[in-house]
């Protein structure tokens, strides 16, 4: 299982009811943060969500409003006992911006810069938890993520029996190692039936409607995506500054196949984001306006 949460949702400035985009997974011990605006860990606070388990920091780009927590959040987990590598995954030019904000950051462990445009495969992984990198188009580079977990297929203890491999090594087997009994070697491929669905995350933020949201997002269990404008009205400045509509963001949804959409990242203009719900479930219905800490608990479907 994956849980998640959605620990801000307002775009550019933050609001005295509204903290900035970020998002929030954890598995197994292991925890992921897309984006780390201003005011990012006192949200993560507000959450319950813990600044130590982070092993991974992924950045969509470098507009402040994505990035200007990050030095204040990497020496909070310094100073919660944080002394394991951290990886930050963002746009070409990370490395630079890194070395700048950890001047004022002194840490008792390694940042692992990872540059990418997203063009090239690259795949990360945070415990069991699977990170792909997409690019988007907004105004700089930017970049989306998509997170999974696999999930392996179904354990035949009849045929592990027929093989003659004993009790004490199945849970090896499952737990998808290999096995050695007397001179034969075993794989988990002998005893376990095809790959069952996993699970599915897609986020993605400050970018217009593409084709590699839907691409990457095919089939997911939940869509993390901005809305930054309401509706129509506001379209030429959605097309000038790199974002999407309400209605926009919930047509990816569709196109997708995805199982649920959040939606983030709304305008400082918009007083009350929820008055704008049916423009999103008018074209997917299971979308929803995210609200500051919106948490979720995805399991594997049976």
């Amino acid at each position: 299982m994956i849980d998640v949460c959605l620990l801000g949702t307002a775009g550019m400035v933050p609001l005295k009811d509204r903290w900035l985009t970020s998002f929030y997974l954890t598995s197994g011990g292991h925890s992921i943060l897309i984006d780390c605006g201003e005011g990012t860990q006192i949200a993560m606070a507000e959450a319950s969500c813990r600044l130590k388990p982070i092993d991974t920091i992924c950045l969509t780009h470098f507009h402040a409003d994505h990035v200007a927590g990050l030095a204040g959040l990497l020496l909070s987990m310094g100073n919660a006992g944080r002394t394991e590598d951290v990886t930050v995954v963002g746009p070409p030019g990370l490395a630079h911006i890194l070395q700048c904000l950890l001047v004022i950051a002194p840490i008792p462990f390694k940042v692992l810069a990872c540059e990418t445009d997203g063009t090239k495969e690259m795949s990360l992984n945070c415990g069991d938890m699977q990170i792909e990198v997409f690019p988007v188009e907004h105004v700089i580079p930017c970049l989306g993520y998509q997170i999974t977990m696999p999930r392996a297929g179904r354990f035949d203890p009849e045929k592990a029996k027929s093989l003659g491999i004993p009790v004490r090594a199945w849970s090896v087997l499952q737990g998808g190692e290999p096995v050695k009994i007397g001179e034969t070697l075993f794989t988990p491929a002998d005893v376990l039936g095809p790959d069952r669905p996993g699970l599915k995350i897609l986020y993605s933020t400050d970018t217009r409607p593409c084709e590699t949201i839907v691409a990457y997002g095919r089939d997911a269990d939940l869509m993390v995506l901005e809305a930054n404008y309401p509706d129509d009205e506001k379209i030429d400045k959605a097309r000038q500054w790199g974002h999407m509509t309400f209605a926009e963001a919930a047509g990816l949804a569709k196109a997708a196949g995805a199982r649920e959409l959040w939606l983030t990242h709304f305008s400082q203009s918009i007083t009350d984001p929820k008055e704008f719900e049916e423009n999103a479930t008018r074209v997917f219905p299971n979308a929803r306006v995210g609200v500051d800490g919106l948490k979720k608990t995805l399991n594997f479907q049976d």
